[in-house]
């Protein structure tokens, strides 16, 4: 049985995103991510300014008078959530941890994805496979993502993005669009990373928090990795190692830049305590404008 907490905030969810698909997000999904091809629906006479390369010649010669072919937008298409539920996801130093902020941009993805008759899928990964929904439509089968997402409690602790995303080329064959959300505190995944790229439209969902480059300086603090559960005391009020923190944290993030543009992956940055509306609207209006 599914805890009535968890139903609370799946049903909390839904309301809260329904009003942003309904608004914002539903003209610019329906223009980012075409279908897969055009269907023929059917003819109508000629009219003036018609492309004459869609003549539909045989009738054309039948009724004596130009027709046209008139085709429809083949629009089903499977959108993947590849979520990373490690321990870092526990992370977040204002009112939400990464984890929180996470499961609400997978709504709106995903009530996205079913107001346009989309199929919505499922990974969750750690340092394994936690969770496989496979992709369906319709808006139960979104709560049920949901409430997979809220109440799933991770086995492991740690990331491994290659797993997951060879994972998602074993179970997803054909094509489809998939957001992965992570924190990428992780390594080596650079090779199926190209490899998921090359196959899926692949977008990056990288979450992060303030406080991972920048720390005031309160002293002396005790640090625990999420992850690996490593500790260490700094002493927050040197400025050398406020710098070192932020100049770490910058040449990180640049090569994972670089790994992104070498695969040819979006990046979306969501910053947790900031609004994440903006970052999506934002990467919806690139990718319209670069299409054009």
């Amino acid at each position: 049985m599914i805890p009535r907490e968890i139903l609370k905030q799946v049903r909390r969810i839904e309301i809260s995103t329904r009003g942003l698909v309904n608004e914002v997000f539903s003209g610019e999904y329906h223009s980012v991510f075409k279908g897969r091809g055009m269907n023929f629906a059917e003819v109508r006479e000629y009219q003036y300014g018609d492309d004459i390369r869609t003549i539909d010649w045989n009738v054309t010669a039948r009724v004596g008078s130009p027709f046209v072919k008139i085709f429809e937008e083949e629009r089903e298409l499977t959108v993947m959530l590849v979520v990373d539920v490690s321990a870092s996801a526990d992370f977040g130093s204002r009112e939400r941890l990464k984890g929180e902020v996470a499961v609400e941009i997978c709504a709106l993805l995903a009530f996205s994805a079913i107001k346009n008759n989309d199929k919505v899928g499922l990974i969750i990964f750690s340092d394994r496979i936690e969770k496989f929904v496979p992709p369906r439509k319709g808006r139960r089968h979104v709560l049920r993502v949901l409430r997979e997402l809220l109440y799933h409690r991770p086995e492991g602790r740690r990331t491994d993005l290659r797993a997951a995303l060879e994972y998602l080329s074993h179970v997803q064959r054909k094509r489809a669009v998939t957001f992965l959300v992570s924190d990428f505190r992780d390594e080596g995944f650079d090779k199926a990373l190209a490899v998921a790229g090359r196959r899926h439209d692949v977008i990056a969902v990288r979450l992060g928090d303030r406080r991972e480059w920048e720390i005031p300086p309160l002293g002396l603090l005790d640090l625990e990795d999420p992850e690996t559960g490593e500790r260490i005391v700094v002493n927050t009020s040197s400025p050398r190692f406020r710098a070192s923190l932020g100049d770490v944290a910058r040449r990180s993030r640049e090569a994972l830049d670089r790994t992104f543009r070498r695969s040819r992956i979006d990046v979306i940055d969501i910053v947790t305590g900031e609004p994440y509306v903006q970052p999506l609207i934002r990467f919806f209006k690139d990718r319209i404008r670069r299409q054009r």
